[in-house]
């Protein structure tokens, strides 16, 4: 169910224009600055977004410019774990594992998740209860596990957002949404 799921909205993403493509992200962009949770944090974790996903670059280098600390995944393939760096340059990414663009190893800051006000968290699809299924790797389920202080918020894209999601008990949900349309206040979300 999840794989059929992820592979039929993957497939509709992928097939967006690339000038629609750019006037939705401008407009989760602006949706993103204009969230409170947003203004009142100081250090965010984004994902460093690749293929059709959301795209952050843009946002992540405006919010390094803005002055808020950022923090970005490396991939550690052993126990399929992410490692949380702080990035100070655009500059310190290089593409790792995956072929994502993720801190370089001469610049790993490592930053402890507690320390972290807002988290920016990829998927293929949500639902507005806040469930999402991601990849299929579960990096982010195993993250935020035992997380749960700050605001997690899913970026998607509205094709992206479906009426419910079955979900499995190591599944993580989040707390908001932002879509070209809206930002969703999850229902249920814990």
């Amino acid at each position: 169910m999840k794989d059929n799921l992820r592979t039929a909205i993957t497939k509709k993403r992928n097939n967006i224009s690339k000038s629609e493509l750019i006037e939705k992200n401008n407009k989760i962009k602006k949706n993103i600055f204009e969230m409170e949770d947003y203004r009142k944090a100081k250090t965010i974790l984004f994902y460093v977004s690749y293929g059709s996903e959301v795209n952050t670059h843009d946002i992540i280098k405006e919010c390094i410019s803005n002055e808020k600390k950022i923090v970005v995944p490396k991939t550690g393939t052993i126990g399929r774990r992410l490692v949380l760096s702080e990035l100070t340059s655009w500059d310190d990414l290089e593409y790792g594992t995956y072929n994502i663009l993720e801190p370089k190893r001469e610049c790993l800051k490592e930053v402890s998740i507690e320390s972290i006000d807002l988290m920016f968290i990829p998927g293929v699809v949500f639902d507005t209860y806040g469930n999402r299924i991601g990849h299929g790797m579960g990096y982010y389920d195993r993250l935020l596990k035992n997380s749960y202080a700050a605001p997690r918020v899913g970026l998607a894209f509205e094709l992206q957002i479906v009426d419910e999601i079955q979900t499995e008990a190591h599944d993580v949900k989040v707390n908001k949404i932002v879509t070209e349309e809206r930002i969703i206040t999850c229902t249920n979300a814990m």
